[in-house]
């Protein structure tokens, strides 16, 4: 793995982008042009349920590494994934290693959140002078700490890796044996002493699922994102698109978008277009406004509608093709639809729930071009009356 100086860390940020974000709390800036990019908490679930930060606080975190410290270098790095981390429900802790065999719980276990890991952050207790480095005593309080713990745990080790013990890798690897799949190490080096990549390397190496990166890697808003998600966060599936059923609200079997003819009664045989329609060749005779006995089956089931419906009111509508002229098809259709409503009135439907109009060619729902398309021009409408 390549490793460079933190030169400009968090002073160049490039890919930052800005989306809605809920569930978080402000905390100040990692710095005045660091802008964290803000997860959508409704599109993540979160991958872990756990998660605990060990940070090395040991002397050599005092020397610097370009133009800042060790440590400084850690604690933006840490702000920086606090202040993008969405607030989802983790537990969290943090636990620093310093001089004189010193391990400290900073903060938790608790329910993660910015503000409180923010705070934590800045109290932690500064590198100072001493020679021993307990990162094998931080990961043994970590196992102590997870061996009740519910669910799945990272672990983000934050250090320069300057001699930590070896034993270290050994307490890596008991931990593992002991939370087994339930842990995932994560290491992320400052600086950039070959002895510290090494043994960061085979600390998350011990781990089996995590990995190791180096804080300059992380140097910018995307990064840090982009090592949120991969540890922290899984995407929602989107949900699925319920398509809406169109309604049918006259239960003509023509639904509401394309009906043309809404509050036909229940039980009239309609057209596509669900219209209580009759086609005037089946009616009558070409030129014809006598009707077709052959049509009485037909028309005798809207006469059984309109009886049962006694406040049902009905237009009669006569229609005719372009053949002719437009005068005489006005009296044409007209006198058809005078003819249905007498064969009506004959059965028994109440004449003052009739009304009758002719439209002649003026009205067609297909071209006229074709014989099929005049057939279904010559028609007759029954047009409910609200």
């Amino acid at each position: 793995m390549k490793k460079h100086y933190l030169v400009t860390f968090f002073l160049v940020l490039a890919g930052a982008f800005l989306v809605s974000c809920a569930g978080k709390t402000a905390v100040q800036k990692t710095s005045p042009s660091f802008e964290a990019y803000s997860f959508n908490a409704n599109h993540y679930a979160p991958k872990v349920n756990n998660f605990v930060v060990i940070l090395d606080a040991s002397y050599s975190m005092e020397d610097k590494s370009g133009p800042k410290t060790k440590s400084d270098t850690a604690r933006e790095f840490l702000t920086a994934l606090n202040e993008t981390l969405p607030e989802l429900g983790y537990n969290c802790e943090l636990i620093t290693f310093g001089p004189k065999n010193t391990v400290k719980i900073n903060y938790g276990p608790t329910r993660y959140s910015t503000s409180g890991l923010g705070a934590a952050l800045k109290a932690a207790h500064k590198p100072h002078g001493g020679t021993p480095r307990p990162l094998t005593q931080a990961l043994l309080t970590a196992a102590g700490e997870l061996k009740s713990s519910q669910g799945k745990t990272a672990l983000i080790i934050v250090g320069d890796g300057d001699r930590v013990e070896p034993a270290s890798v050994k307490a890596a690897k008991a931990l593992k044996a002991q939370l087994g799949d339930k842990v995932c190490i994560y290491t992320v080096l400052v600086g950039d002493s070959p002895a510290g990549i090494k043994v960061f390397d085979q600390i998350a190496k011990a781990g089996g699922c995590g990995s190791s990166i180096t804080a300059n890697e992380l140097g910018t808003s995307g990064k840090v994102a982009g090592f949120v998600e991969g540890i922290f966060l899984s995407k929602r599936a989107p949900k699925p698109v319920v398509k809406a059923v169109p309604r049918d609200s006259d239960g003509d079997g023509v639904t509401d978008d394309r009906d043309k003819c809404p509050n036909t009664p229940k039980g009239a045989t309609v057209d596509a277009r669900g219209c209580w329609t009759y086609a005037a060749e089946v009616l009558f005779g070409f030129d014809k406004s006598e009707i077709n006995p052959d049509a009485y089956p037909m028309l005798d089931e809207a006469v059984l509608i309109l009886k049962k419906n006694s406040k049902l009111n009905v237009q009669i509508f006569g229609h005719t093709d372009n053949t002719g002229s437009e005068a005489y098809n006005m009296k044409l259709s007209e006198n058809r639809a005078k003819a249905i409503m007498k064969y009506f009135v004959e059965s028994g439907v109440n004449a003052t729930q009739l009304m009758v109009k002719g439209f002649g060619l003026t009205q067609p729902i297909v071209s006229n071009d074709t014989k099929e398309g005049r057939a279904k021009n010559r028609r007759v409408d029954l047009i409910p009356v609200k």
